[in-house]
């Protein structure tokens, strides 16, 4: 009988592709970027079992809340590794789960990511981290930790995928409450950057496919000297600093917000209403960035159809008490953001209607 020589048979963990060195460098690279984002409350430093973050502030509240949001951001990634730039999606992924808690008024406490690549490249990671870390930074929460997971076989090797989890704290009798609208209440708009994070499914569709990279990458005057992947890959905004002061300057103000996102202003807004009420929602009363109006144009949409699928040029719309719209738009100033009247609430049934149709791609 014969014996087989185990040492001369063996496959290590890197041989199946995965690179545990090149895993400890990519954390090495990343620890500046998560160190900028700290606040008192984080305990300890990365590389533990699971992020520690005190809560002890929370004392003072009558009665905390814990918000929480999870999210992704999707094809945009496409673009990203077409542009060969990967600085700016991690604002993206930031901003998705931190601006959907900020819906209840919560304030973004701290952050995990999750990242999957087919190769781990520990620059390119750095690269990745460095704008999750801006977009805690933006959002004022910390990123206390994460996920770097290498699938060799699962993945090409020039391929990842982001997900994010924020975590925020609310003192419910501040929470926002789609029960307090009421017919007569404001809708105040606040810009989005572009088309954010949603749709790119349908963007790179009419967009990009089948486009070289030349014509990627050259400048269009009907996107202000942009080339379409760099407009396409402009980061989502963050509104939670500039909404967070609103709410403190402004105490009982904001009835309720929606963020706009997957489904458009028709499948978001509607979120924010309650059974009694309908948001109608003035066409034309606010600008639609070029970006926006390029990809609608080359798709050959309708108002309809555009208005369920992208934010149409309204990232965060506020319901705001009619009274107080002037110092909430003050308050939106000061915070270095532009607040539009772009509708109001009426009685209805908690769906979104539209005036001024026509108006909106003219």
């Amino acid at each position: 009988m014969t014996e087989t020589n185990p040492a001369a048979t063996s496959t290590t963990y890197a041989d199946a592709g995965v690179d545990i060195e090149e895993g400890a460098r990519a954390v090495d690279a990343i620890k500046g970027y998560v160190h900028e984002t700290y606040r008192p409350e984080v305990i300890g430093d990365i590389g533990g079992f699971g992020g520690l973050f005190s809560i002890a502030a929370a004392k003072s509240m009558a009665d905390p809340v814990l918000v929480s949001g999870t999210d992704g951001v999707g094809t945009k990634l496409k673009v990203a590794q077409r542009l060969g730039r990967h600085d700016t999606v991690g604002i993206d992924l930031v901003a998705m789960c931190a601006n959907d808690i900020l819906a209840t008024g919560a304030e973004p406490l701290f952050f995990l990511d999750y990242v999957a690549v087919g190769k781990l490249d520990s620059a390119a990671m750095a690269q990745i981290v460095s704008g999750i870390a801006e977009g805690c930074k933006q959002a004022g929460c910390a990123l206390v930790g994460g996920e770097m997971a290498e699938h060799p076989g699962v993945m090409d090797p020039d391929d990842y995928d982001l997900s994010g989890f924020c975590v925020g704290i609310v003192d419910r009798p501040s929470m926002l409450d789609p029960e307090s609208v009421a017919p007569g209440d404001a809708l105040v708009g606040i810009p989005s950057t572009g088309i954010h994070s949603n749709g790119y499914s349908l963007a790179r569709k009419v967009c990009i496919e089948g486009a070289s990279d030349e014509e990627l990458r050259a400048p269009l005057d009907e996107l202000g000297g942009m080339s379409l992947l760099e407009a396409l890959l402009v980061p989502t905004r963050m509104y939670v600093k500039a909404v967070r002061s609103v709410l403190e300057a402004c105490p009982g103000a904001v009835r309720a917000l929606a963020h706009i996102t997957g489904g458009g202003i028709t499948e978001n807004l509607n979120r924010a209403l309650n059974g009694r009420t309908d948001a109608s929602v003035a066409l034309g009363s606010w600008e639609v960035p070029p970006i926006v109006r390029y990809v609608c144009k080359r798709a050959g949409l309708g108002e309809d159809e555009a208005l369920k699928t992208f934010n149409m040029g309204l990232g965060m719309i506020l319901i705001v008490d009619p009274e107080r719209v002037a110092d909430v738009k003050a308050a939106l100033k000061r915070a270095g953001e532009e607040g539009f009247e772009v509708g109001s609430v009426v009685e209805g049934a908690g769906v979104v209607r539209y005036e001024n149709r026509g108006a909106l791609l003219p």
